[in-house]
């Protein structure tokens, strides 16, 4: 378990941040730029003041009552900034070998070095990287110093999108081969949605909703940060089936629901996760028939929150709540209310599956 409350001043900026987290796992801080999250992840590092307590697992780093503050280089923590900060003057090979024991290569170095796909580079000097090789450099020298907590400060933000593509299904990897804590600070929902398993969201130096990435999905704090446009529910499913011949994979969530998926990259058995976004969704007070859609999930209406001009609405489709945005007039008609049955819809090509997890041998 990773555990923090804590409070900070960086001038006229205060943090008051409380949240705790499973281990391993990638802990996800998101929130608008300035809401806190550069700084809380300073705090975790020993490189920020602050008051309260941090713990991971057994190794108190901070406890203010009991006068303990484990300085940053006793922590061992692994920290990968914006930029990435290399030695220019080093190689690649030397810039990776720079944070471990002096006397050789050490354990594990190869098998770093070819997760991340830097073998071509090791002769080379960051001056001939392009941005993504850099990145993925320096998240090989944090991991070859042997972390206990890896701290990845929005590593991809200063990528354009191309080399953000480059760099993710590493930092996937990364996720699926090590049991390393991470905690990975992102103002891209995208990018969270694909790598962490547990998501804090902060705002103006808060906590203002934390938890698993389904759970969080729902929470009024994250539809406030993140638009009208990107609020839906995260679901985890695994898939069943995969039918190259129609480009769709089948995939199972909640406890008996099955959703049509437009990818065929995808293995049975393999863990995935889901958004769908509540513009995208469709509701049916009677049984739809002729239709071009291929999901339709038999569901139960939880709450109505009501908006300008239009209602959000919860639907239980059996152990998983998905999300749907209706208008005003569409909800009188049909009469949306909690414990309504009905179906919710929603076309195969408005989602796609994030791998969640190692491909099955």
């Amino acid at each position: 378990m990773l555990s923090a409350k804590v409070t900070a001043r960086r001038g006229a900026f205060t943090l008051d941040a409380e949240f705790a987290t499973p281990t391993p796992g990638v802990t996800a801080l998101f929130g608008r730029s300035g809401c806190g999250k550069t700084t809380l992840v300073n705090v975790l590092a020993g490189l920020q003041p602050a008051r309260g307590r941090i713990a991971l697992d057994d190794a108190v780093w901070l406890d203010s009552g009991r006068g303990i503050d484990v300085p940053a280089e006793k922590r061992r923590i692994g920290y990968v900034f914006q930029d990435a900060r290399l030695f220019p003057h080093y190689t690649v090979r030397g810039n990776l070998l720079y944070a471990v024991p002096r006397g050789g290569v050490p354990k594990g170095f190869d098998d770093v070095v070819d997760l991340l796909g830097v073998a071509p580079l090791l002769d080379r000097r960051p001056g001939s990287l392009s941005g993504g090789e850099r990145q993925r450099v320096a998240l090989g020298r944090a991991l070859l110093s042997r972390p206990r907590l890896l701290l990845l400060d929005e590593p991809l933000a200063s990528l354009d999108v191309s080399r953000r593509e480059e760099v993710l299904p590493y930092l996937e990897r990364l996720r699926d081969a090590f049991a390393i804590p991470m905690v990975f600070v992102s103002h891209q929902f995208d990018e969270v949605l694909r790598l962490a398993t547990h998501l804090a969201v902060l705002d103006q130096g808060r906590v203002v909703a934390s938890g698993s990435i389904g759970a969080v999905s729902l929470a009024p704090a994250l539809r406030d940060i993140v638009g009208i446009d990107a609020v839906g529910a995260v679901v985890d499913g695994r898939v069943e089936e995969v039918h190259p011949e129609q480009g769709l994979s089948t995939v199972r969530i909640g406890t008996d629901a099955r959703l049509f998926v437009t990818s065929t990259r995808l293995s049975p058995g393999q863990r995935v996760r889901l958004q769908l976004l509540a513009r995208d969704l469709i509701l049916a007070v009677e049984e739809p028939r002729g239709l071009s859609v291929r999901n339709q999930l038999r569901g139960e209406v939880v709450s109505v929150t009501l908006e300008p001009g239009a209602s959000l609405v919860e639907v239980d489709i059996g152990g998983a709540t998905l999300l749907a945005r209706i208008s005003a007039a569409a909800m009188r008609e049909l009469r949306v209310q909690p414990g309504l049955k009905l179906w919710a819809l929603v076309k195969a090509v408005s989602f796609s599956a994030h791998p969640t997890g190692v491909k099955p041998a």
